[in-house]
Order: C-alpha cells, then structure tokens, then sequence
C-alpha cells in the first residue's frame, strides 16, 4: 500500500507481528530442515541499490548483487518446494500515475541536488574554505529498472544462467521447481505472486499454495509470512561535498580534514552492516484482528474470513498506490481505529457486510463514509489544534534556552521534544490557503485544489463516482485481478468523506478485454524527458521537440503542492496525466524505426519454469520438446497446475514456458480458507493483548506459542523495580508503564524466540 506510515502504524499496534530473523551464515542442507513449502520473491533489484553500501557503480556490479541477494534470502527462508521469482512488468494505467510521478520527482531532486552542490562549493570556496576535488564517479542509474529497458531484458536473461546454475550445482535448490515472472510479463510483481497464488487455490483438486499485508490476508491462507528489510531511520550519512560525517551539505564550512591517528585509523567513516530482516507473521496478525473485529449478538452467525475483506477494504481509505486519501482519514490520527467502530455499527444495523470475495456493497459502504463525514468539522479542527500545541511547546523551550525561567528539571522535562524543532524558527511553515480547520474549507478545498465553485454538485458528483469506481478496481486488483488495464483515477485530490452521497448506482462494471502497454509504450508513459536515453533516438524526440504533439506531457518543471504536508515528499507531484489516445497516435508515426531488437523488447512475455536433473518434472518436460504443448500432471509438481510450452531458447532442456490455469470469463476465486488446510496453534497469550496497546513491551515471540519462561528470584526484582518506577522518566521505553504484574513481583518476561519452527508454509517478500 501506498501509505508511508501504515507499517510503522501496524507494527505498533500489533506488535507480536515482528519477529527478527536469525541467520545462519553456514549452512548445511540435510542439518537444518527446511522451513517453508514456497517462497515468493518480489523486488529482488531495488534493495542492492539502497541498502547496500556502496551502491553498485555499474551493471555488472548490479547483477551481481542481486544474485548474492538471492542467496542470502534462499538460505535464510529454505524453500522445500517451490521458489517464484516475480520481477515488476507493464503496471496498470492505475499504477503507471504513481510510478510517473516518482520518477519524475525523482529527476527533479536530482537536478536540485546538483544545483545545490554547485552553489555551496562555490559559497565554500569563496569563503576560505577547503573542499576535497570533484571526482567523476560511474553511477548506477536506478531509472532503467522499469519494463522495457536494455537493463531488465539482460536482467531476465542473468537470472535464467543464475537458475540453471544454482539448479545444477546448488544442493538446496535441487528439489526446487522454481518459476520466473520476468518484466517482459504484465502486472505488477507483488500481484503477479498474488495471481499465481490465487488461480493455484482455484482448482478443487489442488491442495492450495498458499506481497504484502493485505495481498496476504487476501489470500485467506492461515500459513502466510512476509520477509522484508528491518528499516533503521536516521543512519549517518557523509556530507556530500566534502565527505565528512556530522553534517549535512547546507552546514558544510569547507574545514580540512585532521588526521585522526598515525595513520587515520581513527577517522569517522560511514559504518557498513549487513541488513538485517524481519519476519511479519500474518497469522499472528489474523489473531488480532479476530479478537479486534468480533462481534457479539448479530442478527446472523459472525464470519471472521469476511470481516478481514471488509478491514483491508477499509485501509484502502487512508491509502493505496492507486487513490490518494480521503483528506479527514490520517493514520497517524487512528483513521483505521474509528472506521472499525463505525464499521461494527454499519453491519449490526444492516445485517451484513462490505465485501464480498472482492465486490463492494456500495449501499452499506456509503453509511460508513456519511459517518465520518458528520465527524470532518472536528476531525480538521483537532488536527489543527494538534500542529499547533507542539510548535507551542517547542517555543516555550526556545525561550527557556534563551535565558527565561526555568527549573531544575528542564533537561529532564524536555527530553521527549524533537530536536528537528530547534530549527523551526529558520524553516517557515509553508502556506495553506485552505485551511480545513475554519469555516468554509469545503468551498476553498474544492476551489483550490479543482479550481471550481463547491456548488458545483456536478463536478463534485463526477469526482466521488472516480473515486468509487477506484475503490472498486483496487479491490478487485487484489481478490480477482486486474478488472481494467486502462482504468485510472484522473484527478490528483481526493472528495470528502461527507460528499459520497447517493452512491450506490455510481458504479456498474468495467470496460472488458482491455489489455497492457507494450513495455516501451509505459517508458513512454512514465519517464520524464531526462530519462530518454532508455528510448529508442526518433522516441525520445517526442519528450524533447517543441513540435511535437505529446510535449506537453513532459515539463521541465512542475509544482508540487504539500497539501497541508510539511516536506516535499509529502506532498503532491502535479503533473499532466496522460492520454492514452493521444500517446498512441504519437507512437504510431515512430514505431517503424524500431530495430529488430526493440521490438523484441517491446513484445509481452510469459513466465518460465525451471527444475533440476532430479526433479520428478524432469524427464516430463524433456519429453515435451519432442511433442506439443500440454498440462502439467499434478502429481509431478507438488500439486502445481498450468500449462507448459515449449521455449525458443532454452538454456536447458528442463526449462519451458509455464502459464497459469485458464478460467472461463465471469469465474469468481473465493475468498475462504480451503478446506483441509492445517490451521497453526495460537501464539498470543492473554498478556499480549495489554501489550499491543502499550507499544515498547513488544514480546518476542517465536512461530510457535514459548513455553519457556524465563524467573528471577526477589532479589532479582529488588534491584530492577526502583528503575521502572512509574514516576521515573528516560530510556527507550519510557513512554509506556510496565506490564500490570510487574510490580507484584511475579513478572515473567518473556524469552526470545527468533527463529520459525516449521509452522508457516507460505511465504512472500
């Protein structure tokens, strides 16, 4: 989800979600059992690039820590049965908007940085000051990982050598049936997992396989875990002018480095470590939510598997790569928290639910969206009182610094104030002509944001019906696929929750047979003029002649609005969306001058199936090559089921093109459980529910529920209790009281369990 603090939100409110993986650095299959059935790999191109330091200086280095990469996630999951590689292709027209504006941001901070750089060298310079000289590095361009590129077609030709060589000579990989969704194939790598996963569980005689949070609740499967990056926030960063630590660029004084030691071996330098990971256990998560979503004396039997549709519909609201979110549903407010209060009154009172098996019930979904719109007024106001009580209390600290009254207890009090707002004084609050927390702000939202008049019903009726429809795509994207390659929301604001009025006919289907970009036609659609050198010369002539008819979808600049935000991150790129028509017919005139080779790049792929020399598929697929296309025999593949083509250039004999089972058009996957699927023990106990609620009392639980427990005598607890005081201020944690039967002297914390114990079979990154 597009929601930059949904995972911090969740990981805080549910903390036993969490636990740290333990690695074991040398490993000897046949010792360790494997833990996992499968395992799906999205994203394996953009960590080398920002968490492993130094970034890679050119291709070569990339690929070679992608595949380093993979071996460390291989050897940290250990797949017993399958292994799904899944590489970002051609993204909806819906997603293609956000991937537009992050590349064009990302250009436009680029060439910011740079103008930055040259005005403070020569500031420094001016001054006195000694600055190292400019070295001309080879630089990784991060903008040609994106489907079309020269780098992503040598990107799927790497990994198949890597496959096959790891199938050969890799032990724990020969029992594998590993599948690779390179970026030649459409969709999104994530939802590509989640389609692959989905049209497995569709057959009645597969046992089921069971990237993200809510891709992983959607499948209803019990055995789901999710490997991602730990993020550890503010690590030291060298100034980027003179390369010293301690400061940033805009405090650079150009001072001469000392000698730090004989031979500087005392020098500050930027420390290197190994990224850790984290385990995010969706069945533990299932059980919060079952506990939090319960409800008591319905009309009709509670279905829990529906209620979780209806709680990630919900958290579509505060948003999603493909909608921005309603201006009165923050999730650092508890936007999430008071729409499952309204949300258990909506279905008491209309005696069902949101959802079902990813269709929305818009009747039912409008009395949640009147509900909070009665609540917007106070909701804005708070907000406000909120921004201000802070900035308040950081003046009152200022003052105090500055020689005003103060106690003996000022640093203690103070401990708790950001030090960020030391510098409030010198960075301005930007302006906002809005202003949601006074009267009016419905007329200057829609004024401002749309350039129309609030009473204009028709405008504000078209924008709800968009947005409706969004909600309707985005979940259908997650629980039956893609419902519209060209559907996308066309404005760059959200309406109002109190504006979604008489909704229930503002939406009946989607437009059928609707298919892809080719990969250079998304180029063409997300990348901004600077970026042209990954397109073909008379291409990139469109983003760059003032002739041409599609200039205009490439500015030089652009405005980004913070809306109501403080950083540009925040805020919002606007930029001209896209016609489709007009891009085509554009394109028609310049696709005769594609090459051979282009136009390979530019054509749709499909995924391919690799498995080793002892693999029962083996000696099936060798025997497809001497006779036509046919399905894959179940009992061969662990239950997998698809059809198998043959491939035009194998680099082995057992590798083919693979393709998902086909369902007819009108097919619905249902959004339950399969039957016989083993469902794991429970792992929170009774004191764990207090904890969620109190944030740094965070259990480090293991996979399955610890039954050991570590005990400290009284003399024990003599000595921690006086630092754990209630009255006692400081540390990490001291923003939250210790468990309730801490200070009666039978607290037992809990012992750390890091490892998995064979219980989640499904697993994604």
């Amino acid at each position: 989800m597009g929601v930059p603090a949904f995972f911090r939100w969740l990981s805080r409110k549910y903390p036993s979600i969490i636990v740290h993986c333990l690695e074991e650095k040398m490993l000897m299959y046949g010792c360790v059992p494997n833990t996992f059935e499968g395992y799906y790999l999205d994203r394996i191109f953009r960590v080398p690039t920002c968490v492993r330091p130094p970034a890679p200086k050119n291709e070569d280095e990339m690929m070679v820590a992608i595949f380093e990469y993979i071996d460390r996630l291989f050897n940290i999951v250990r797949p017993r049965r399958v292994l799904y590689m899944a590489i970002d292709g051609v993204a909806p027209r819906a997603k293609m908007n956000q991937q537009r504006s992050r590349r064009f941001r990302a250009s436009k901070e680029g060439v910011e940085l740079v103008e930055e750089k040259n005005k403070m060298r020569e500031e420094v310079i001016q001054r006195g000051g000694y600055l190292p000289p400019e070295e001309i590095k080879e630089r990784f361009d991060s903008n040609c990982i994106t489907p079309g590129t020269e780098f992503m077609d040598n990107l799927a030709k790497c990994l198949r050598y890597y496959i096959a060589d790891r199938l050969t000579n890799d032990p724990g990989w020969h029992n594998i049936t590993v599948f690779l969704s390179d970026a030649s194939v459409p969709g999104e790598g994530e939802h590509k997992i989640m389609d692959f996963i989905r049209r497995q569980r569709g057959r009645a005689e597969n046992p089921g396989y069971a990237d993200l949070i809510m891709l992983g609740l959607a499948t209803h499967e019990p055995n789901f875990t999710i490997i991602r990056e730990e993020f550890k926030p503010n690590k030291p960063r060298p100034c980027a002018l003179c390369g010293q630590m301690g400061h940033e660029i805009k405090d650079c004084q150009g001072l001469a480095r000392e000698k730090q030691g004989e031979h500087d071996e005392f020098a500050d330098t930027v420390p290197v470590s190994e990224q850790e990971f984290i385990f995010i256990r969706l069945i533990v998560l299932r059980e919060y939510l079952e506990r939090e979503l319960t409800m008591a004396s319905l009309p009709f039997p509670f279905n829990f598997e529906r209620s979780v549709d209806d709680w990630v519909f919900m958290c579509f609201f505060v948003g999603n790569d493909f909608l921005p979110h309603l201006p009165s549903l923050e999730i650092r407010e508890g936007a999430i928290d008071r729409l499952v209060g309204i949300y258990k009154d909506v279905v008491r009172k209309t005696g069902g639910y949101l959802t079902e098996n990813g269709f929305v019930n818009l009747e039912r979904v409008e009395l949640i969206m009147q509900a909070v719109g009665v609540a917007e007024d106070n909701i804005f106001k708070k907000r406000k009182d909120d921004d201000v009580r802070p900035h308040s209390r950081c003046c009152l600290l200022s003052t105090r610094r500055s020689g005003g009254p103060a106690g003996a207890s000022n640093d203690m009090d103070n401990r708790g104030v950001k030090r960020k707002a030391e510098d409030s004084d010198s960075e301005p609050e930007p302006e906002d002509n809005v202003r949601l927390w006074e009267e009016g702000w419905k007329q200057r939202y829609y004024k401002t944001k749309f350039d129309v008049d609030a009473t204009d019903d028709e405008f504000r009726k078209k924008v709800v019906q968009s947005y409706v429809e969004g909600l309707c795509w985005v979940l259908r994207y997650y629980y039956q696929g893609c419902a519209s390659w060209k559907w996308y929301f066309p404005f760059h604001y959200a309406p109002f929750a109190s504006d979604f009025k008489d909704i229930k006919g503002m939406f009946s289907d989607f437009e059928k047979g609707t298919k892809p970009f080719k990969p250079l036609e998304q180029l063409m659609g997300v990348f901004p003029a600077a970026s042209g050198n990954f397109l073909p010369q008379t291409w990139r002539a469109l983003m760059t002649n003032p002739e041409s008819s599609i200039i205009d979808f490439y500015p030089d600049d652009f405005a980004i609005d913070l809306n109501g935000k403080k950083y540009a991150w925040q805020g919002v790129a606007l930029l001209p969306f896209v016609d489709e028509r007009r891009l085509r017919a554009a394109l028609a005139d310049v696709y005769p001058d594609l090459s051979p080779e282009e136009v390979r790049r530019n054509s749709l792929g499909s995924d391919v199936v690799f498995v080793g020399k002892s693999h029962p598929l083996c000696d099936f697929i060798r025997e497809l090559y001497l006779a036509e296309s046919h399905e894959i025999p179940a009992e061969l593949c662990h239950g997998i089921q698809g059809i198998l083509n043959l491939d035009e250039d194998p680099i082995l004999p057992d590798k083919i093109k693979f393709k998902d089972p086909q369902y007819d058009d009108g097919f619905v996957f249902k959004a339950v459980i399969l039957p016989g699927a083993k469902i794991p023990n429970k792992v929170l106990k009774p004191g764990d529910w207090e904890q969620s609620n109190r944030g740094p009392w965070r259990p480090q639980l293991g996979f399955n529920p610890n039954r050991q427990q570590a005990h400290l005598d009284q003399s024990g607890f003599r000595k921690l209790n006086p630092s754990f005081e209630a009255q006692h201020r400081g540390g990490q944690y001291s923003n939250a009281p210790p468990p309730r039967n801490y200070h009666q002297g039978n607290y037992r914390p809990p012992q750390r369990d890091h490892y998995p114990q064979n219980q989640c079979e499904f697993y994604t990154f």
